[in-house]
């Protein structure tokens, strides 16, 4: 595919950038493949070696199969019930006439402003009270909803034809009939957008799981991560080969989503109120 001489340095731009956040996680995989005698070498060794007994030793070292679970596990909870909530709350805000409608996504634009350490602490107070500390239901219950989410599915389900909604409407149709047959389906690359959100965000969160476990049965890749960082902090080929293989599920996810994450960012035509 040719590129017009004009759209050149945008992409030369778009590609240095690429190039940039990709230099790091690269140090790394070399790092984590290298023979142990050029790890401290300066300039880096940027060359793959494959030699993969860092590797070897830093999965035998903890129990990062169960940690991996937990992790999935917690994601994917999270995922179904955000979405449930998120649907179902972006339909209102869309489709249903109610006083202090406007208000109400007001209020949920605003909680994008607040910052999400604010919340951790009453999040916690609310997990002990409700005997949840050390679960895993504790690591989903409070992403259980996405203001993101709400704010991108009711910008798309107000891009859709009032026609969709009133030929509905004359065949029969209510509005739980017509969100899962016809304005679900429609959305789908919003849908995808909105999961890998709240996969990425489940995967890489630390703070939270952190105060919320005390013990490997519900504790999370990252918790794992930063107790290998803080027990071999010398250990730089560990700490590398352990930063790559919980890395990897994300990128994979990303990879396989990316089309429909950009058509789902690239609907919508700015905020409606």
């Amino acid at each position: 595919m040719s590129i017009k001489w004009w759209k050149f340095p945008r992409v030369l731009v778009a590609l240095i950038c690429g190039l940039g956040f990709l230099v790091p996680l690269y140090i790394t995989l070399c790092t984590s493949l290298d023979q142990p005698a050029h790890v401290f070498t300066f300039p880096p060794h940027l060359t793959l070696d494959f030699n993969w007994q860092a590797y070897r030793d830093a999965w035998h070292m903890y129990r990062w199969f169960d940690y991996f679970r937990n992790t999935i596990l917690i994601a994917v909870f999270t995922i179904l019930l955000s979405l449930a909530t998120t649907v179902l709350a972006a339909y209102a805000l869309s489709f249903i006439q109610f006083r202090g409608r406007n208000l109400v996504f007001t209020l949920v634009l605003l909680v994008l402003m607040i910052p999400g350490e604010t919340q951790l602490i009453p999040n916690f107070v609310i997990m002990a009270k409700l005997g949840l500390v050390d679960t895993i239901a504790a690591q989903v219950l409070p992403y259980g909803a996405t203001a993101y989410g709400i704010f991108l599915l009711r910008q798309f389900f107000l891009s859709l034809p009032r026609d969709y909604w009133e030929a509905a409407r004359m065949d029969g149709c209510g509005h739980l009939r017509f969100l899962w047959s016809i304005a679900v389906p429609l959305c789908r690359p919003v849908l995808y957008t909105t999961a890998l959100y709240s996969f990425i965000g489940c995967w890489n969160s630390l703070i939270w799981p952190l105060m919320v476990t005390q013990s490997p049965r519900a504790q999370t890749v990252e918790v794992a991560l930063a107790t290998f960082l803080t027990s071999n902090s010398a250990d730089w080929q560990g700490l590398s080969a352990a930063a790559i293989f919980t890395t990897v599920p994300v990128i994979i996810v990303y990879l396989l989503l990316q089309k429909h994450i950009i058509r789902g960012i690239s609907r919508g035509d700015g905020i409606r109120f």
